[in-house]
This record gives structure tokens, C-alpha cells and sequence, in this order.
């Protein structure tokens, strides 16, 4: 009886403990507990503690429990029973005192000093968070990074700073403490201290490129671009082949006028396979602005296109379309915002763009065929309804240009130049059916509501 006990106490352990502790104890060990000597009625009662538990009748398992302390008031998994169950209840004062009792009775148990723990944080009680966490790292000192958070939440920056050095140096960098250690430099406008932690990475791991990059970032952030510019030059020349180092000289070489190297190094962005979409469509809107106060430059965008052209990034095709649709290259804007529309089908204003384009390329076919579909999807958006007539008036079909013209009038709302849009091709269609009279009375509306604006 007392093994099957011992067995649950295990499982129902591991079922019901807070999620947030799962990454922070290892429940492949047994809890280092012994119910001792116990009766039957004990065992009895025990049980159904963790069966009531299992069953979140929390309430019913806290008079068990109760019962199994009137027995036996020396058993620590009791009051850490207890604690779980009342921190459930939200009676956070017995809470406390239950897992405050289960530590006292067995001080040296990990599980009982981490339930109290992450009760004191939930509570936001974290000067008696870290006080519990220092007796907890003697057991699990992968909890420090832990105390380096509740230290900043307390604003001892100092002491934070401290624990995260000593873990930098035992276990190398981490993200998540340099984004603990950025948000602190942050808050205490500590700029000095973080560029010489940047620096001494640099000095103690000179290969390692991430290192040279996070040092640039900061500097240029610190609007320091002559050092920023300095390390740059010193990484590419540790490592020539460095890509990741030309999203920051495009801009130095362009800043410092040297635009042979500036197109190199936006290239070499451009092209590379290392370096993340967000960042490449950045460089290349700083490229596509470039080219266009710099057309003789054409030719080295065109080349980097063929490349960016061909990536599923519509970002990057919708770029390209605009600038080429500022230089009013029509044809080329509208390539890149069909590739743009095959990637984002059910963007809107690709394929508005995309409809303007095909009437002002004179494509009707394409025009009608697409703005009817586009009517399919969205049957409330005038735009659609005057793109598809303007074209059943192009290819000579007037008397379905009225019907759409018609249907769409309902939709417009407070846009007087869209509504005399709709009655000069009202007044158009009414023409090319020899209806004079009300193709001028449709023309006189169109002039009568632009005159207004």
C-alpha cells in the first residue's frame, strides 16, 4: 500500500505542478520524500487528496489533507500538497504558510524551495523571491539567470550586471541575458559600460563576427559612425568574406561618397543567402532611392534584380514595382506586381495596382477578365466596378458597361470624384448607344460634381 502511495505521490506531483517550473526541475527523480510510518487511515486519506486534486475538486482535497496533518503533522509533502491546492483556491496566505512549513520540515528539497519561489514571483513578492532563490541555486545554479531578472525588477541594475558577467564567463554568451543586459544599459543609460562589454567581446573572441556586429550596431546607435566605420573595416579585414558586415558599409560608403564601394556592398546584401528578407528589402529600398536620384546606376540595380526578382518576398517585388511605376516604366512595374499578386492573392491594392496597370497598358482583355473576378471577391468596392466598365466601354460593349455602372453606384460613399468617374463612363456607354440626350445628362452630372470639389 505504501508503494502504490509513494508511486502517486510522483505522478499526481508531476501532473499538477505550475507549468512555469517544468524547464527548472527534473521529474525523471523521485521527490526526495518519505511519508515515514504511516496507518492506513493515513494512506487512505492521502490517496484521496490527490485523487480529489486530480479531479479539481481542490476544496475537498484540502480537507483530506487537513486530516492527514491532524494524524501526522511532520510529513512535508502535505503542506506542499497543501500550498498547491490552496494557491489554486487563491487563498495565497495559506499558500504561504503551507509552502513555508513544507521547507521548514524539509529545508534541503528543491521542489519544496521552488514551489515557494515561484509562489513569491507570481505574487510579485520578489525580495522574498530572491531570498528563497539564493537556497535554490545551491541546488540548481541555472536558476541564476533567474535572480538577474528579479534583481532588475527590483532596480539593482549593479548586482544584475554582476550575475550576468559571472554567467557570461562560465557559459559563453547568451541571448536572452544580453537582451536582460541591453534592457538594462537601456534604463540606466549606462552607453559607456555597454560599448566596453561590446569591445571586450571583440578583444577576448576576435573570429567571432556577431560579436563585431552588435559593437557596430551600438556605436552607429550612439551616433558614433567614425568607430562604427573603423569596426566594419576591422571585421572585413579578419574576415573578407564576411556578408553580413555590408549591411553596414552600404551605408558608410554611401555616406562617406564612395559609391563604387556602396553598390559592391549593396550587392553583396543583395545577393546574399545569409543575410534575413527583412534586412535585404531595407538595402534594396535604399538602393531603389539611390538609382532614382542616380539613374546612370541603373544597370547595377537591373543586374541585382534579376536576383530579388525571383524570391518569394513580395515586399521586395512591390519595391521594385514602384519604383519602376516612378519612372513611369508601366511595363516593368506591372511585372513585378503580378509576381507580388501570385504571392499576396488577396491583397487589395496589388491588385487594384495591377487592374490601373492593364487599362493604362490598354491590355482590356486581361482588365476584364480580372476586374470581373475581382467583383466576385469584392462585390462592395466600387474601384472594381468602374475598372470593369471602363473596359466594356473600351471593347465596345456599352450596354453591360450601364448594368455595372448601375450596381456600383450603390456602393459609393462620400467620394464625389469616384461618383463622376462612374457618370462620364455612364455618360460614354449612353453614347456609343446613340443615346444623346442621356449621355449628356450623365456628362452634365460628372461636371456639375467636380465643379463642387
Amino acid at each position: 500500500m505504501k508503494q502504490k502511495l509513494y508511486i502517486l505521490v510522483f505522478l499526481f506531483g508531476w501532473m499538477l505542478f505550475p507549468k512555469i517550473t517544468y524547464a527548472q526541475v527534473d521529474f525523471n527523480s523521485k521527490p526526495n520524500d518519505d511519508l515515514g510510518q504511516v496507518n492506513d487511515k493515513f494512506q487512505e486519506l492521502f490517496y484521496e487528496a490527490l485523487k480529489q486534486k486530480a479531479m479539481a475538486n481542490y476544496d475537498r482535497s484540502v480537507d483530506a489533507l487537513l486530516k492527514c496533518i491532524d494524524i501526522n503533522d511532520k510529513v512535508a509533502v502535505l503542506y506542499f500538497e497543501l500550498g498547491k491546492n490552496y494557491n489554486i483556491l487563491k487563498n495565497f496566505g495559506a499558500a504561504e504558510r503551507a509552502f513555508k512549513t513544507a521547507v521548514k520540515i524539509k529545508p534541503d528539497n528543491p521542489w519544496y524551495l521552488q514551489a515557494l519561489y515561484v509562489f513569491y514571483k507570481e505574487q510579485n513578492e520578489f525580495d522574498k523571491a530572491i531570498k528563497i532563490l539564493r537556497q535554490l541555486i545551491r541546488y540548481r545554479p541555472d536558476y541564476k539567470e533567474d535572480l538577474a531578472e528579479l534583481y532588475v525588477q527590483i532596480k539593482k541594475y549593479k548586482q544584475a550586471l554582476k550575475i550576468l558577467d559571472e554567467l557570461d564567463s562560465e557559459y559563453g554568451i547568451s541571448k536572452s541575458r544580453d537582451v536582460l543586459r541591453n534592457g538594462i544599459y537601456k534604463v540606466t543609460g549606462r552607453k559607456k559600460d555597454q560599448i566596453q562589454n561590446l569591445k571586450s567581446r571583440v578583444d577576448n573572441n576576435p573570429e567571432k563576427e556577431s560579436n563585431y556586429i552588435a559593437l557596430i550596431f551600438r556605436y552607429s546607435e550612439n551616433n558614433d559612425k567614425e568607430k562604427a566605420f573603423e569596426t566594419a573595416k576591422k571585421l572585413l579585414s579578419i574576415n573578407p568574406e564576411s556578408q553580413i558586415v555590408h549591411l553596414a558599409l552600404y551605408k558608410f560608403y554611401l555616406d562617406d561618397n564612395n559609391t563604387e564601394k556602396a553598390i559592391e556592398s549593396m550587392k553583396i546584401v543583395l545577393k546574399s543567402t545569409q543575410i534575413k528578407p527583412e534586412a535585404k528589402l531595407k538595402v534594396l529600398s535604399d538602393f531603389i532611392s539611390f538609382v532614382h536620384a542616380n539613374p546612370q546606376y541603373e544597370d547595377d540595380l537591373l543586374e541585382v534584380t534579376a536576383l530579388v526578382g525571383d524570391s518569394n518576398n513580395s515586399k521586395t517585388l512591390i519595391e521594385l514595382a514602384q519604383y519602376y511605376l516612378k519612372r513611369n516604366q508601366k511595363e516593368k512595374a506591372l511585372k513585378y506586381y503580378e509576381e507580388a499578386l501570385v504571392l499576396e492573392s488577396n491583397n487589395f491594392r496589388i491588385l487594384r495596382n495591377v487592374l490601373l496597370l492593364y487599362m493604362e497598358l490598354e491590355q482590356y482583355d486581361l482588365a476584364l477578365n480580372k476586374s470581373t473576378k475581382a467583383l466576385e471577391k469584392y462585390p462592395s468596392q466600387p474601384i472594381f466596378y468602374l475598372i470593369n466598365a471602363v473596359t466594356l466601354n473600351r471593347l465596345n460593349k456599352p450596354q453591360k458597361a450601364i448594368e455595372i455602372l448601375e450596381s456600383g453606384l450603390d456602393f459609393i460613399i462620400d467620394d464625389t470624384k469616384m461618383e463622376a468617374d462612374f457618370y462620364n463612363q455612364l455618360s460614354k456607354a449612353h453614347y456609343l448607344l446613340n443615346n444623346t440626350d442621356k449621355a449628356k445628362t450623365f456628362s452634365d452630372k460628372a461636371k456639375q460634381l467636380q465643379s463642387s470639389n
